[in-house]
């Protein structure tokens, strides 16, 4: 299987459409509710497809359709439990016993060849996220035109191939497909949502190692607008009420300071030693100025038990102490081992107790990843005589894609995604004994003061070279020389006074 780096499938070639022999079934799944006129269009264009009709199921979701929908060619199953989209697309993939699910709203009209458009990709990878060619029409036969944001998002990114870590933005519901093994891993669809339901399953999916591939091929007609072509402020003022909690990685719906979130941007990952050691650490961890971060403070807490004990001579007291410090912290979580990943969040850093993150040290590590969309950086701490003392800051997606082939991890999550070492001391950490109090100024004073004294360290490196220019001039020049001399002496007077 062909491993993609970041989201650039152009290095997959699908055979061409009539050309190959399909394997894999696919089960459609189209959730409804009252839509019996739309899903006579819809289901029968299914029986014409090109895709080998044995291999296809059809699977309706009866969102609690009065009466409920009777639908030929089509096994209807009704939702049970909750009600919306999200409920009805779950209950549907449930009931689909096909190794694809393709998605598709009741009100399209498929091109005869748009599921084996879609099937090709799957039979080549276990993990695309295939999204179909989809025109809005105002009746059945016309030529259509796209949604203008999936246009313009198309064409600035070389068609998803350069859209990195937000390519899932234009998953849509109206007719995409991936392996129900990878739909499972992410987790499903989530029954509790009845708008976005789509875009979140996508930053899920992304973050199970997916690759996003918009074929032109897979042609489709959506019957009438979108919701959001109608009404989309109203639309986005009803979504983003609840995607900060959900998905971390639109930044721009998680600006208050200090809100708590459902799904933390970093979880932080410390091994519990002592009592003084690991509070030093988490306290860091979560006085940032990232502050949707969450910690993970792993340890044997299963050993902590009820019975009598001696409270001072206790042989667990520093994991008690530790318990009894964050049990009412709803950012940090007890575990017995370090956590294989942190889906949904999207970045996990692992860091040894003992060692104090500075005030932008998380914050300064995904900016660092982000630039290139590395997949791990690992931090230098210090080297003893066990070897390097590091911290790992690793990227959900990478890792999840890299579990998907044999041979070492961080090789394969090198190829697909890059790697660096950094050091720590210049991304803030410092052992406990050195670190700076955490009471006092908040934290983003004590990020401006880091960035003061870089911007310092950089003034006088750059003092150091004007002073040696001067130095050159000094010598018996040209007037030129002379004026050029003291115009820098004036400069590097002012340099020191703002130093």
């Amino acid at each position: 299987m062909t491993r993609i780096r970041h989201n650039d499938y152009g290095t997959l070639r699908p055979p061409a459409v009539g050309s190959w022999s399909p394997a894999l079934r696919v089960s459609v799944v189209i959730p409804a509710y009252d839509c019996a006129e739309a899903l006579e269009r819809t289901v029968p264009a299914l029986a014409r497809q090109t895709y080998p009709s044995e291999l296809v199921e059809v699977v309706v979701a009866d969102d609690g359709s009065r009466p409920p929908l009777k639908v030929a060619g089509a096994r209807v199953v009704r939702v049970s439990e909750g009600w919306g989209r999200g409920a009805a697309r779950q209950t549907g993939q449930l009931a689909a016993t096909g190794d694809v699910i393709h998605w598709l709203d009741s009100d399209m009209i498929l091109a005869d060849d748009h599921l084996e458009a879609h099937m090709r990709w799957h039979h080549l990878i276990d993990y695309a996220v295939v999204i179909g060619d989809t025109r809005f029409v105002d009746e059945p036969g016309e030529e259509g035109v796209q949604s203008e944001y999936t246009r313009k998002t198309l064409e600035s990114s070389r068609r998803l191939k350069d859209a990195g870590s937000s390519a899932y933005l234009l998953h849509t519901g109206a007719s995409t497909s991936v392996r129900a093994e990878l739909l499972r891993a992410a987790g499903g669809v989530d029954a509790s949502l009845n708008m976005a339901e789509d875009t979140e399953l996508g930053y899920r999916l992304a973050q199970a190692g997916a690759v996003f591939i918009p074929d032109e091929q897979a042609r489709a007609w959506h019957v009438g607008p979108s919701t959001v072509m109608l009404r989309e402020k109203e639309v986005h003022r009803h979504n983003w009420s609840f995607l900060g909690d959900l998905i971390p990685d639109l930044r721009w719906l998680r600006r208050h300071p200090r809100r708590h979130w459902l799904v933390p941007y970093v979880r932080v990952a410390v091994t519990a030693t002592t009592y003084e050691e690991t509070r030093t650490t988490v306290d860091s961890a979560l006085a940032g100025t990232l502050t949707d971060a969450a910690v993970t403070l792993v340890g044997p807490w299963g050993k902590l038990t009820g019975e009598r004990r001696s409270s001072l001579d206790d042989p667990l007291l520093e994991l008690r102490l530790l318990r009894n410090l964050y049990a009412h912290e709803p950012r940090v979580e007890f575990a017995e081992s370090v956590p294989a990943s942190a889906a949904p969040s999207p970045f996990l850093l692992t860091v040894p107790a003992g060692w104090a993150l500075g005030a932008d040290t998380l914050a300064g590590l995904i900016r660092h990843a982000d630039r290139d969309l590395l997949g791990l950086v690992c931090v230098a701490l210090a080297e003893g005589a066990d070897g390097v003392v590091s911290a790992r800051l690793e990227r959900t997606a990478a890792f999840a894609r890299a579990a998907l082939f044999t041979g070492g991890t961080d090789d394969l999550v090198d190829e697909m995604f890059g790697s660096e070492w950094v050091s720590g001391s210049e991304h803030g950490f410092a052992p406990a004994p050195e670190a700076e109090p955490l009471t006092g100024e908040p934290a983003k004073w004590r990020a401006l003061a880091g960035e003061r004294l870089t911007e310092v360290k950089e003034l006088r490196a750059q003092v150091e070279r004007l002073t040696a220019e001067v130095g050159r001039l000094a010598s018996p020049a040209p007037a030129a020389d002379e004026e050029r001399r003291g115009a820098l002496s004036s400069l590097i007077r002012h340099m020191r006074r703002a130093g």
